[in-house]
């Protein structure tokens, strides 16, 4: 059971990390191709965009796959006292 903690967190950590990574492709892929636009050499701005899209969605997918908003799956919210 000490196992699932630890394979949560780093899952929703590996999620944190992928989505501004590949919003940082993203922007290199970008600027690559507004060179190539303007002659200059860019470089190979499509497998920069291309790996981008893959970060960008693999960290979404982390996150939401691992609940991050919610929280540690099982645990429950605490409970409000009624009056």
């Amino acid at each position: 059971m000490a196992s699932r903690p630890i394979r949560w967190y780093l899952r929703a950590q590996l999620g944190i990390l992928l989505l501004p990574a590949g919003l940082c492709l993203f922007g290199e892929a970008i600027s690559r191709r507004l060179l190539q636009t303007l002659g200059n050499d860019g470089g190979p701005w499509f497998w920069y965009g291309t790996l981008s899209l893959i970060c960008i969605n693999a960290g979404v997918g982390l996150m939401i796959e691992s609940g991050l908003l919610r929280g540690y799956p099982g645990r429950s919210a605490p409970s409000t006292p009624r009056d």
